[in-house]
């Protein structure tokens, strides 16, 4: 039981770089408790997801993004 390869929406759509300021392109690889998405969920090729990593981890720290969602339990 293969799951069929996802085509990177990086490749496709032809970026060299992942940009940490892009906070809109990085939410979309978030979960909602704030964790990062495996390549084989987002569909990201390796090159791209190692990027991702960094700029997500990058846009935490400049307080970009947040670290976790507002929610308490």
């Amino acid at each position: 039981m293969r799951r069929p390869n996802k085509a990177c929406p990086f490749c496709e759509s032809r970026v060299r770089f992942v940009d940490y300021k892009d906070d809109r392109t990085l939410g979309r690889f978030i979960t909602d408790h704030g964790k990062i998405l495996p390549s084989r969920l987002s569909g990201t090729c390796a090159r791209h997801q190692r990027q991702l990593a960094n700029a997500i981890k990058r846009a935490r720290y400049l307080a970009l993004i947040p670290y976790t969602s507002g929610l308490q339990s």
